[in-house]
């Protein structure tokens, strides 16, 4: 019979102390008449078992014999160290066990009656190819290191898990093999320890029962409730958004602290705005700092000497009784909070990451004195793990949040981040939790808008200019090459050089909408197959160089082209240069809105209001002040290109127009088009003016109202005029304008009249 008969086993387990027998008879022999009483009466009472050296079969034998086995174990287990010891014989890896020292049948008593003794993560495959390690270490001499940390998960009886480790000691066993073994080669050993998850390899190489394991081990177990909390924790960590979460991590709090009903939460903290709010991240937890509500100041929920010890210090902060410090500080809102959910003692840490704070691990105790600033040290065990998690997590959900706004919103300015960093997150939030949700629109109202323009003058003019000059000498070295084509082709060339011809005279005055498209897609559809089609002999040089100066990157056909496009984007790109670099300065004086656009110059659209920055005061300074900022970089943009004016590829002015609004309006994120506009019909006026007043006419001259050198500013009432008057003097003072300032009235627009310009000349 076997002890292991219900397990496939390459073992027939024989319980033997032959070991501790023989050992003690020899004893016995040597002392004679001096031998103690008690050593010969053991060896009379043991000669009378046999099987206790010839090796144990039968379970019922060792429950019938644990009396007489337990005097022959005394000096393995001796009874001083019953109660510390957690000690009993076992074969390794399995589930007999017997001979418990008091300590370690006392905690299978706390288990209680359904409690199972097994080996944690241990199945049959893995004893059966253990026990295989073992006999190619005892038999074969390998030297095998195939031991790895196991363990025993036993609860307590207030249903705590604690958690021991394992050691065996083999010394007492012997093993040999059976008629049945396998004897194995140096080859076969080999492909065994290439070979660790070939079951049937191993148990062809170690048949069912063909060796004998004779003998016992020791089994100790050690309380590694800690450590091993610790391990489960950071596998734990790493599957933070499993739903089942705060119920694994409170568990292994449970084990480290020895509580059972403890509790874990975890909060937020945003540092940027001081407060404490539950994101994707923090929904993760319950957070008890917070308890029912979203978002909160830190300052307010957090008590002063909390608030100094978390955020200050960075440091733990605990409270044993609840109660006792609610009559201490009655008018503290965190101790009101946690008394509230029935909280007897609590302890809060900071998760700090590079002296960034970056949320609050939250530990209650149902009852008093349970957690206290003396237990809150062992949390410095879990913190590295946490604190590196959080660091994880968050720059995971920011990376989802900047997807999102990219995704839904594109890229935007960053006095206005924060609030679609807010839908991104509740997006991220809702999905998380299961739920649905639809984007709210993003509307900011009640700003002021401020809209400049820097235009480049004449552009258009100067284009058409290039685009003829262009087409004309294209079309001439066409002229010269097509009588070249007679001898080769049969299309009638004389019919497109009258073509051509006409074309020219078209050219001769100004260019009219569509010529070039008209001229360009006759030249494709008529004159360039025939080209193409006589491109061999002695034509091929001269068909290329006409081809490559059809090129718009280099071709001598597209050279004014390039000159005009040259020039724009020269000053273009200063002009941006000098407003963009000028925004940092604005955007100290209030966060706002800000948004240009290249085209034949560079114009800008500003907002500002209280709903840009909630959380700063806002004031009609600000506006003034921005207003002010305006028509100086605009003096900058201007005296900028005057001096980059001379060596432009075509030396073009440019003209500044800043229109005045009063009002505020609304602005709305359109989804659509992915940018801001105006929101409503009412708003709208300002964008009709805008459009409308770059063409405008000044009523009784009939002058453009921007002219070259100059800045307009167009307005509506006499208080902007007076505001206005005074930035100019002050700008006059700095040396940006002339002293002189014109004002007159602008011509009626469609939809818009009683407008104002005040012009005034740039000092460059």
């Amino acid at each position: 019979m076997n002890l292991l008969s219900n397990i496939e086993t390459p073992f027939q387990v024989q319980f033997s102390f032959e070991s501790i027998i023989t050992p003690l008879e020899k004893k016995v022999m040597e002392e004679g008449e001096k031998a103690l009483s008690s050593d010969r009466q053991l060896l009379e009472a043991l000669h009378q078992v046999p099987e206790l050296r010839t090796g144990i079969t039968d379970p019922a034998q060792i429950v019938q014999h644990e009396p007489l086995i337990s005097a022959l174990l005394a000096p393995i287990f001796p009874a001083a160290l019953t109660m510390n010891e957690i000690k009993a014989v076992s074969i390794p890896y399995t589930n007999i066990v017997f001979s418990h020292t008091t300590r370690f049948r006392n905690l299978l008593k706390a288990a209680g009656p359904s409690f199972s003794i097994n080996i944690r993560d241990f199945d049959e495959t893995q004893f059966y190819i253990q026990s295989c390690c073992i006999i190619l270490n005892e038999y074969y001499g390998t030297r095998l290191d195939f031991s790895k940390p196991i363990f025993y998960d036993i609860p307590t009886a207030d249903g705590i898990i604690r958690h021991y480790r394992i050691l065996y000691n083999a010394d007492f066993i012997d093993i040999h093999p059976t008629e049945k073994a396998v004897q194995l080669t140096e080859a076969d050993i080999e492909l065994l320890l290439n070979s660790y998850d070939d079951i049937a390899l191993w148990k062809e190489k170690f048949p069912h029962e063909s060796w004998v394991l004779k003998g016992f081990a020791i089994m100790n177990l050690f309380d590694a409730t800690v450590e091993n909390a610790v391990s489960i924790f950071k596998e734990k960590l790493l599957a933070l958004n499993t739903t089942n979460f705060q119920s694994s991590v409170e568990s292994i709090f449970r084990s480290i602290y020895r509580i059972p009903d403890i509790r874990v939460g975890f909060t937020v903290f945003d540092r940027n705005e001081s407060v404490f709010n539950l994101n994707a991240l923090g929904r993760q937890m319950q957070s008890f700092i917070l308890n029912t509500s979203e978002r909160a100041a830190a300052k307010e929920v957090l008590c002063a000497p909390s608030f100094y010890c978390l955020v200050d210090q960075r440091r733990f902060f605990a409270i044993s009784d609840t109660a006792v410090a609610l009559k201490h500080y009655p008018e503290s809102l965190l101790i009101r909070n946690f008394a509230a959910q029935g909280i007897g003692s609590f302890i809060l840490a900071p998760i700090v990451k590079n002296d960034v704070m970056l949320g609050v691990l939250e530990v209650v105790a149902l009852r008093s004195k349970e957690l206290n600033s003396i237990n809150a040290n062992k949390l410095e065990v879990v913190m590295p793990f946490l604190t590196d998690t959080v660091e994880r997590l968050i720059a995971q959900l920011e990376n989802r949040v900047q997807a999102v706004i990219q995704e839904k919103y594109t890229s935007v300015h960053s006095s206005v981040h924060w609030r679609f960093r807010e839908e991104a997150q509740m997006l991220i939030q809702e999905e998380a939790a299961g739920h649905e949700y639809a984007l709210h629109e993003i509307v900011f109202p009640d700003v002021y808008p401020l809209y400049g323009q820097v235009d480049i003058k004449g552009s258009s003019e100067v284009r058409n200019a290039g685009v003829q000059n262009d087409l004309i000498t294209q079309l001439n070295t066409l002229l010269e090459l097509l009588p070249k084509l007679e001898i080769h082709s049969s299309e009638d060339i004389s019919e497109i050089q009258k073509h051509l011809r006409a074309y020219l005279e078209e050219l001769s005055v100004p260019l009219k909408a569509g010529t070039e498209q008209h001229i360009t897609n006759f030249l494709s559809e008529r004159v360039h197959p025939l080209l193409q089609g006589a491109s061999g002999g002695r034509l091929k040089d001269a068909v290329a160089d006409y081809f490559s100066g059809t090129l718009k990157e280099n071709g001598v056909f597209h050279t004014h082209r390039r000159m005009y496009e040259q020039t724009i984007s020269l000053i273009n790109n200063k002009m941006a240069r000098v407003i963009d670099k000028s925004q940092l300065e604005a955007q100290e004086i209030f966060p706002h809105y800000f948004e240009r656009f290249k085209t034949d110059g560079v114009e800008h659209n500003l907002y500002i209001g209280p709903s840009i920055a909630p959380a700063l005061n806002f004031s009609a300074a600000h506006l003034k002040q921005l207003r002010y900022w305006q028509l100086e970089v605009l003096c900058k943009m201007e005296a900028a290109q005057h001096k980059l004016k001379s060596s432009l590829p075509y030396p073009l002015d440019v003209t500044t127009l800043v229109l005045v609004y009063n009002a505020t309006i609304s602005i709305r994120f359109r989804m659509d088009e992915k940018r801001f506009d105006v929101d409503g019909s009412y708003n709208a006026r300002f964008e009709i003016v805008k459009k409308r007043i770059d063409k405008a006419h000044a009523k009784k001259s009939g002058e453009r109202i921007t002219q070259a050198g100059k800045i307009t500013i167009v307005y509506s009432d006499d208080a902007e005029e007076t505001e206005y008057r005074k930035y100019l003097v002050r700008l006059h003072e700095k040396g940006y304008v002339e002293a002189e300032v014109e004002c007159f009235e602008v011509e009626d627009l469609q939809g818009v009249s009683g407008l104002r310009a005040l012009r005034v000349g740039v000092m460059r």
